[in-house]
């Protein structure tokens, strides 16, 4: 297995189309319609930087600022931004889009958590991740703070061993 992938290997484009199935009474996309959309597709992006199968391990918050509404195409962009051993963080950016008016708006940005496991269910490691573009680049840089923040917020990192963050909220200034 590959060693190192480039961020863009893994970019993963999806798109449905919000129908009468999908909505709740008010004919907007129901959220975990779209919570489920996001998990295939940043799944999809995962497998492909990883050549493994992976599992959800995490999913930041997810704000529901925008409803989405029936008949709108919604496009759902992935990407791996980086790799830690086994567990690899996926950023996702959601639009949708309303063909006969001719609007398109940005909907939902998340980061989702997976780990690439062997055929027995066991985390196995995955190759490093190559930013190259700007933004790429960007994602890269703060996954390291956002790995840290998910580990603390779940009990499995202490805030004091969160060197990353320290910085950010002045932890040293004490």
């Amino acid at each position: 297995m590959a060693k190192q992938k480039y961020a863009k290997e893994s970019q993963t484009i999806m798109t449905e189309m919000v129908l009468p199935n999908d909505t709740n009474t008010l004919n907007n996309l129901m959220g975990g319609r779209l919570m489920h959309w996001m998990d295939i597709v940043a799944a999809i992006a995962a497998q492909k930087h990883s050549n493994r199968i992976v599992v959800t391990a995490s999913a930041d918050s997810i704000s529901f600022k925008q409803p989405i509404n029936l008949g709108n195409v919604v496009t759902l962009r992935s990407q791996v931004t980086r790799a830690f051993n086994s567990s690899m963080e996926v950023f996702i950016e959601v639009t949708a889009e309303d063909i006969p008016a001719s609007k398109k708006i940005m909907t939902h940005r998340a980061f989702f958590t997976f780990v690439a496991v062997d055929q027995n269910g066991k985390p196995i490691e995955v190759p490093e991740v190559l930013p190259e573009s700007e933004e790429e680049q960007e994602l890269y840089d703060g996954a390291l703070r956002r790995r840290q923040l998910r580990l603390v917020l779940a009990k499995r990192m202490r805030p004091e061993d969160a060197v990353e963050l320290k910085s950010i909220f002045n932890l040293d200034e004490k």
